[in-house]
């Protein structure tokens, strides 16, 4: 799978051992930043770049998370799920077809923050599913087929 990971400089740390993880897993990282005092540049930028499909999907971090995920689902194809639980990292995808997820440095630890990774990674939406018709009616919200 191809990888976008951005963040904040707060959050560097965390980025750097989760691109280590998703390498080791046989993913092709691609690091956008994290050199930017205001995360919502980087979210942007990674956000973008998985809604065009330059990459399958990203991973954003800041202090909590929260920051990046809020920039990140401004952008028209971006659905970014903050996960601090396995249970969360797994339904991210199953549950709602979310193509970046989002962690807090000063939230959650690294061993956790490697297994959410791995967890998050390890699932496809099935578009058969159950959730096929939740996720279909946020996508048509986005695109104005409702009134917003």
């Amino acid at each position: 799978m191809k990888l976008a990971f951005g963040g904040d400089p707060n959050a560097s740390d965390l980025k750097e051992v989760l691109i280590a993880k998703a390498e080791e897993l046989g993913h092709e990282v691609h690091d956008l930043g994290s050199d930017d005092p205001i995360y919502a540049n980087i979210a942007f930028d990674v956000a973008k770049a998985v809604a065009a499909k330059e990459y399958d999907r990203g991973i954003l971090v800041c202090g909590t998370g929260i920051g990046v995920g809020i920039a990140a689902n401004k952008v028209d194809g971006a659905y970014c799920a903050m996960i601090h639980d396995v249970y969360q990292a797994e339904r991210a995808v199953l549950s709602n077809n979310a193509n970046l997820i989002s962690m807090g440095s000063q939230v959650i630890g690294t061993k956790l923050a490697e297994k959410l990774l791995e967890e998050y990674l390890k699932h496809e939406f099935d578009p058969n599913s159950r959730s096929k018709e939740k996720v279909d009616a946020i996508c048509s919200f986005e695109a104005g087929d409702e009134k917003k």
